[in-house]
């Protein structure tokens, strides 16, 4: 069992089970320079229950040319994922903004939510020691909670704990994902109003930080930074079979078996990840960094904000 993290995905694999529009799921589709910005809406609760994702409002960027590192790229990125975040967020210009980096520190692949909070822009402490100095920019704070395996705390109590005696009007998780396409490796990123699972991806499905848990409205940010070894290698039999005459076709019970006996040692929960994923990290991190800061200071100025990122 392979959990979809991206609701494209999820739309996708249930669009080509029916072949037809799932009824309670509204679609937008939007260019940029550099991509394409996919906007899904799961409106009731019959969609939720056929595409196995909460209601809610899930914003995908599909920007291939984010993996080589070009500035104008990441800049045009960024600028994208912060008008789109702003379009979620009911805050206040008094609120405070709690920005929650999930994720594991020590494991590269899931090292996205801490490398967020280590190049974010924290203004909470300077509105309380010099707030004449922040005026044009809004109070944020940040934490990357670590993983129950090395904490030995669920990341939902640290955060409901943060949250009781913060009291932020909103968070922001930011947490790397999973996905079915290669492709989509450092190159995709969605924003939810949902909240999110952490774990959910690799099979590993911890308490959900969401409004419900945290009493205060989450939106997740995640980038697809691993592959199940179990969908590469379905695509590869289905390539593969796909070129073979029509007598010699392996049969879907067959490909089935070679999957289950190859993925044995790890009872399917092989996980995969590209060589150059250290650069990745770094690069989406420091994109989705950008993209918040922009989001959360609005009446700041582009060029200071940029400067002080650097």
């Amino acid at each position: 069992m392979v959990n979809l993290d991206l609701a494209v995905e999820a739309r996708d694999l249930v669009r080509g089970t029916t072949g037809k529009e799932i009824p309670g799921v509204s679609e937008q589709k939007q260019d940029f320079p550099y991509g394409a910005v996919t906007i899904i809406k799961i409106l009731d609760e019959r969609a939720e229950s056929v595409i196995g994702k909460p209601k809610g409002t899930y914003i995908t960027i599909e920007a291939p040319d984010l993996r080589l590192k070009a500035p104008e790229v990441q800049s045009s990125v960024a600028d994208v994922l912060a008008q789109h975040l702003r379009s979620l967020l009911k805050t206040s210009k008094t609120a405070t903004v709690l920005i929650i980096g999930l994720g594991n520190w020590q494991a590269t692949p899931d090292a996205l939510g801490p490398t967020v909070v280590k190049y974010s822009l924290i203004t909470r402490h300077l509105h309380k020691l010099m707030p004449e100095m922040v005026e044009h920019y809004s109070s944020v704070c940040a934490f990357a909670p670590g993983v129950l395996g090395i904490t030995g705390i669920e990341t939902a109590e640290i955060i409901q704990g943060i949250v009781e005696k913060v009291k932020p009007e909103a968070i922001i998780a930011v947490d790397a994902l999973a996905a079915t396409r290669i492709a989509r490796l450092g190159t995709t990123i969605q924003i939810g109003d949902t909240g999110i699972s952490p774990g959910s991806g690799v099979n590993n499905n911890r308490t959900g930080v969401n409004q419900q848990t945290m009493g205060v409205p989450v939106i997740a940010i995640g980038v697809p930074t691993v592959v199940n070894a179990g969908v590469i290698m379905q695509s590869a039999l289905e390539s593969y079979q796909s070129k073979l005459s029509q007598g010699s076709r392996l049969s879907p019970v067959l490909s089935k078996e070679v999957l289950r006996d190859l993925l044995k040692p790890f009872e399917g929960s092989l996980i995969v990840t590209p060589r150059e994923i250290d650069d990745l990290i770094l690069n989406a991190g420091r994109t989705v960094t950008r993209g918040i800061t922009l989001a959360l200071h609005p009446e700041a100025d582009k060029e200071e904000i940029e400067a002080l990122m650097c």
